[in-house]
């Protein structure tokens, strides 16, 4: 079955309609085409969603045979975690049929959505999944949360289980157990949880990760350690939020025109950088601090979904802050 959805854009304390992807649900290769729209594309302030792939002009984009959805607007779904906890929310209901690249996109909590994208039905007013922030709890709710994402790990998940997190909690990217909250300054956080198969506390390491390259002059992800009932949780703040304006984020795989499997290198992000960031030379410097760090740390889960940019105005684009640093243990090397 196609679909056209309607791709909207938060940006400058407005919503603005940028384009329309149709959807083609092929059994071996679905696909999809976007336009953008003549507003968008009328709009002084208008920028395109990708710069290298999805530039700002009056044609169709088609996806290739790798992929079924445009980059910039993959990222605004689910990965692994999420989408484990969206399928067996399907499956509880007694659905039996295979959930859709499009599917897993749309079943994502508007409120806590990455970056500045949303989405629409062709011909309904109401955005998607658009449950608000009062479902989203605060840090105090971080035990049910934890105990929640323990049974879905444990696969002794309730149907409860699964409604706190895909409403409350709502599916966020990454392959770990994780869960968005409301930090006790308002803002947006992710919660990430420990594993029980962990055999060293990872929660703890990305936070030591995160505080040292602070110190080591890296424009990195805030964050803090929380133990809830004796279990260590890592407190992430949004960096694609400034209270509640959202902030467009494309990752650097989307950038690059790549899927999750691809290989590319530092001087291919240094590349993306010189061509479309706003502080070409501070990037570029910043980015050879994260190398240089990585490196120094054994960070091993350094992969093109974790390196971003933000929309900075006038069609550029940032290098986003450090994010999901996680160094490998001396021994587990």
């Amino acid at each position: 079955m196609n679909e056209v959805i309607e791709v909207h854009v938060e940006f400058g304390g407005k919503t603005h309609l940028v384009g329309h992807l149709r959807y083609l649900s092929k059994a071996h290769r679905p696909s999809s085409l976007f336009e953008y729209s003549d507003s968008w594309l009328s709009n002084r302030e208008a920028f395109a969603l990708d710069p290298a792939n999805l530039q700002l002009a009056a044609r169709h984009y088609s996806t290739s045979e790798k992929t079924a959805l445009p980059g910039a607007i993959r990222d605004c779904a689910p990965d692994r975690w999420g989408r484990q906890l969206i399928r067996r929310a399907f499956q509880k209901k007694g659905h039996t049929r295979s959930l859709s690249e499009l599917d897993y996109l749309l079943a994502t909590n508007d409120y806590t959505r990455v970056g500045a994208l949303r989405f629409t039905r062709d011909g309904e007013s109401d955005f998607c999944r658009n449950i608000g922030q009062r479902t989203v709890l605060p840090s105090a709710s971080l035990p049910a949360l934890l105990n929640a994402a323990m049974a879905v790990q444990t696969n002794t998940e309730s149907t409860e289980d699964l409604r706190l997190l895909l409403d409350e909690g709502s599916p966020l990217g990454g392959a770990r157990p994780k869960s968005a909250v409301i930090n006790n300054e308002g803002s947006l956080a992710i919660a990430k949880f420990p594993n029980p198969n962990d055999d060293y506390s990872i929660p703890h390491g990305e936070i030591l990760a995160l505080m040292l390259a602070d110190k080591a002059g890296i424009n990195a992800a805030k964050g803090n350690l929380q133990m809830v009932e004796s279990l260590p949780v890592a407190l992430i703040q949004r960096f694609d939020r400034i209270h509640e304006e959202r902030i467009p984020f494309l990752s650097a795989m989307s950038l690059l025109g790549l899927q999750d499997g691809d290989i590319a290198t530092y001087t291919e992000i240094a590349e993306c950088i010189r061509m479309y960031s706003i502080s070409p030379t501070i990037d570029l410097h910043e980015l050879w601090r994260r190398i240089v760090f990585g490196v120094m740390i054994s960070n091993l889960d350094d992969h093109l979904r974790n390196h971003g940019f933000l929309y900075a105005g006038n069609s550029q684009w940032r290098l986003s802050p450090a994010y999901d640093l996680n160094p490998m243990p001396r021994y587990k090397k």
